[in-house]
Parts: structure tokens; sequence; C-alpha cells
């Protein structure tokens, strides 16, 4: 299955001809009914490894498997009909090596459907971004903050700053230049996210750095207020539903204590209804 092949999918080359345009609306999915939401709305549906501490309790990123993502994939390759769906490599699924990064890259799309493969990295990834690219694999970056290196990095805090702006730009030129169509921007000082952006001659999608870039990405789960174990300062709430969920289970445990639930028109009567 090829979400390529569908008449009316986004592609990676028209996301790469986005650039300057108006800006791409990037949410990650998850499940089928949560991808058929955001269907109608977003260019580009990214399966994040996200998914480990959103929806399995995980504390990070470092414990996704490639057999999550590809349940996951699935999933949401079942409820889109328009967006390009692009798939996170997981954690030691593509480090070792160019020949490693293709056989699970391949993987994914050929058992999920996804149009794409997003990795983490800069500089040290432009070789394996080259391979893959150049074996018919379309690859979206990552730089700034890369989770999957949330050890190495101290934590998630926000880089580029000051001198080390440098390395962030190299890192986002090099991904480009190994052929990636687009990438992901997060967790910078916005100056610095301005001026990649207008370096970069593919799509800069940011999170947590400017509204200059050419597109935005958050975590549906986040920006629903439906994960709520922390709230990055780059989270706008545009809804409570946590809350409201909290709410209503409260209301449903209390009306089955008091036999409010189930009401008679919940319930079968002996002989059907005239």
């Amino acid at each position: 299955m090829s979400a390529t092949a569908e008449p009316g999918r986004l592609t990676p080359p028209d996301v790469r001809a986005r650039k300057g345009g108006e800006p791409l609306v990037v949410l990650t999915a998850y499940t089928t009914p949560m991808a058929r939401l955001v269907d109608r709305h977003c260019d580009i549906v990214l399966v994040g490894d996200s998914v480990g501490m959103v929806l399995h309790g995980l504390p990070s990123t470092l414990g996704v498997t490639m057999e999550m993502m590809i349940l996951h994939g699935q999933a949401v390759a079942r409820g889109l009909s328009r967006a390009l769906m692009v798939i996170d490599m997981p954690f030691a699924s593509y480090e070792e090596g160019p020949a490693q990064a293709f056989r699970n890259a391949a993987r994914l799309m050929a058992e999920t459907g996804a149009a794409a493969v997003k990795l983490e990295g800069g500089v040290h990834m432009a070789e394996t971004v080259a391979y893959l690219a150049a074996r018919g694999i379309p690859v979206m970056g990552h730089v700034g903050l890369t989770p999957q290196a949330v050890n190495q990095l101290g934590g998630y805090r926000v880089q580029g700053r000051g001198a080390d702006g440098d390395r962030i730009r190299g890192d986002a030129a090099a991904v480009a230049g190994a052929g990636a169509f687009a990438v992901v921007l997060e967790k910078v000082p916005d100056a610095l996210a301005r001026a990649i952006s207008r370096d970069l001659a593919v799509p800069v999608i940011g999170i947590g750095a400017s509204a200059d870039c050419d597109g935005q990405v958050l975590v549906v789960d986040d920006m629903l207020g439906m994960f709520t174990d922390f709230r990055p300062r780059f989270v706008r709430r545009y809804a409570e539903l946590g809350a409201e969920a909290d709410q209503a289970i409260a209301a449903y445990a209390a009306d089955v204590r008091a036999r409010r639930f189930p009401a008679p028109e919940h319930v079968f009567a002996t002989e059907p209804r005239q």
C-alpha cells in the first residue's frame, strides 16, 4: 500500500513546493479516529514517536519500538485521505548507519503506507539522509532539540543560543543539502529560526521556534489538553479535553453508584416495544 498512490493525497514534492507560501499545518496522530479529524485540516500528519509518552506512559521516546510505530502507523493510515503521512523512525532504528536506516525505513513505509519518514540529527545524519533519498525514501529532517538525544543534551533545553546557533544552522543546512524535503526545527530562539527558514531552500516546520517558519507542528494531545504530564512553553492549548473527560467520567461514576444509569431508555424490555 502506498499513501502517495491515492488521488488528492499530498506528496513530499507538494510539500517542498510550499516553501515560502501558505504555512504548512502539521499535527501528530496515533489512532484512526484522530487521523480522520486532523486530515480535514492538516497538510501533514506525523505519526510521532511521542506516542510512547502520550499513549503508552513512557518517560521519554527512547523506549518506542518499530513494532509500536508500525501499529500506530497502520491505524493512522486508515483515517487519512488527503494529508501527507510522515512516520518517525524510532530510537536505534537508523543511527547505526545508512544500510540499517534503509532497511527500517523501507519496512515502516511498506507496512504502514507512510509516504515519508522523519529522523533526528544534523551533520552526522547527512550521509544517511542522502542514502535514503537516493533510494526513493523521502526524508523529513529534525534538528535543534532532538528528543531521542535528550540524555546527551541534558534535558529538554532550548538549543542554539549564542555561539551554539552556528551548530544548529549547520545541522539544518546539512540535512537539507543531503536531500530532506523539509526540516523540523524544535525549541530554538526565534531569531535563529527565522534565519534558518530564510536560508534553507526547503520548508522549515517549527515547534517552539518562530511564527516565520514555513509551517508549524504540535503534538495533538498537547494542544487539545489531553496530555497533561507536563506542558512545554511553546504549546498553546486550544481546548481542555482532558478536564472535560475527567468531569464526564466523574458524572458517569456518580450515576452508576446512585443507580441513575442505566435509565429505562438504556435497557431492553422482555418484549419488543410496539
